[in-house]
């Protein structure tokens, strides 16, 4: 399966809103078992509705997600990325030197589930308190952001960049095309045509098998783009990773104006040059979502 999608000098390819007034803070979050994890908070000063968590990569909180953090604040969501190895590495920040590897083999399901619930719990207490909370994820996120919507917390959505669908993986987390009939919200998926590690046979099996539970999806597929292509540092993607925020900004904003994706049957699968839903009426509140900023 695929492995680190992000280094250490990655930045997400969203470019900050000047001006955007944002409130961002470390902070500490218990888990189910008690275990304290790190987390990093974005909060807008015109918050729309909308909350999301956000799952990293196996390298765990860096850079990278924090950022990501603050660029969904400044388009009014209120924005927490997780550790998901405070158990094995401690809470204090960490270098570019950063072995990740033996602590994504430790970071067992049975704890990270806990972590996600608690993180969910947390990104709601905020005030004013999200009336939508989404969870999105990348690579090893990406999977876990997929397996988020079968705990039970009344998400609004899901949005998995390149999360391994299908199989085993070597933390135990349970596959998303498995569970599918336990997924109880939509599903935005996104991938890169040119991933080598996620196949189509895999896209496609966890589209027959969101089908095959009734699950409204969306599977976006972005012509040529590997994995890890949302990243700043790859410009010859940078049309894939605009496409990629633009219709993730425009998830969120569907679902957090209660108007989820247009289907009357579970979505097929649909490429990045699907044309996208235009039926979302126009709402002030929402004014920070528009993808083109």
């Amino acid at each position: 399966m695929p492995g680190m999608c992000t280094s250490h000098d990655s930045r997400p390819p969203i470019e900050p809103i000047s001006g955007a007034a944002v409130d961002s803070q470390p902070v500490l979050l218990k888990g189910a078992d008690g275990a304290e994890f790190k987390a990093f908070l974005a909060k807008p000063e015109q918050a729309t509705g909308a909350g999301i968590v956000i799952l990293p990569d196996v390298r765990g909180l860096h850079p990278f997600f924090e950022e990501l953090a603050l660029r969904y604040a400044e388009r009014g969501v209120v924005a927490l990325a997780i550790d998901y190895f405070g158990r094995t590495a401690g809470t204090a920040d960490r270098g570019e030197d950063f072995d990740h590897s033996p602590h994504v083999d430790q970071a067992r399901w049975e704890n990270l589930r806990g972590d996600i619930t608690a993180a969910v719990e947390y990104l709601r207490a905020q005030d004013p308190a999200p009336r939508s909370t989404f969870t999105t994820g990348f690579c090893m996120g990406g999977r876990l952001s997929s397996m988020s919507a079968t705990l039970g917390l009344g998400l609004a959505g899901v949005v998995p960049f390149y999360g391994w669908p299908v199989g085993p993986n070597r933390n135990g987390t349970p596959a998303p095309a498995e569970n599918a009939e336990k997924i109880e919200c939509d599903v935005l998926a996104i991938y890169g045509e040119a991933d080598t590690g996620i196949p189509q046979e895999a896209r496609d099996a966890y589209d027959a098998a969101l089908d095959k539970a009734g699950v409204r999806h969306e599977t976006i597929v972005e012509p040529g783009a590997p994995h890890g292509f949302f990243d700043r540092r790859a410009e010859q993607h940078h049309e894939a990773a605009d496409d990629a925020w633009d219709r993730t900004l425009a998830f969120i904003r569907r679902h957090t104006m209660g108007q989820p994706i247009a289907a009357a049957t579970p979505a097929a699968s649909t490429t990045a040059a699907a044309a996208d839903d235009q039926s979302v009426p126009s709402d002030p509140r929402i004014g920070f979502f528009t993808g083109d900023d």
